[in-house]
């Protein structure tokens, strides 16, 4: 298994969020947060790293190929996001008796595949 694998395990556990009084926000723990801002930073260094290679005038096919690791790295991110708010606010509104939630997850995860 590896290492990375298994802090996304550890994280998934953390996540959650809330939709108390119409004030849909996140509670994901520091150590959640922390991650994910640590990957979004380092893909918003690949876009500016694409960025300059264009600039350069980098052969196409480097360039498409730093494109499809952003693209994954971005992916990591919202498949670590989708499985905590399953594991949680999913979860709980389904246990609250409310079903529209599968509708909204079913749109988003619709938005997700479209990419």
């Amino acid at each position: 298994m590896s290492h990375e694998w298994e802090q996304e395990e550890e994280l998934h556990d953390e996540l959650g969020c809330s939709h108390q009084n119409s004030d849909r926000k996140s509670h994901h723990s520091d150590k959640v947060k922390n991650n994910l801002i640590t990957r979004l930073n380092r893909i918003e260094g690949q876009i500016r790293g694409i960025k300059g290679l264009i600039e350069k005038d980098t052969y196409c096919d480097d360039v498409i190929n730093q494109i499809s690791a952003t693209q994954s790295a971005l992916n990591s991110v919202a498949k670590i996001l989708l499985e905590g708010h399953l594991k949680s606010c999913v979860l709980e509104r389904i246990q609250e008796g409310d079903l529209d939630v599968l509708d909204e997850v079913l749109v988003t995860i619709q938005k997700l595949m479209k990419k």
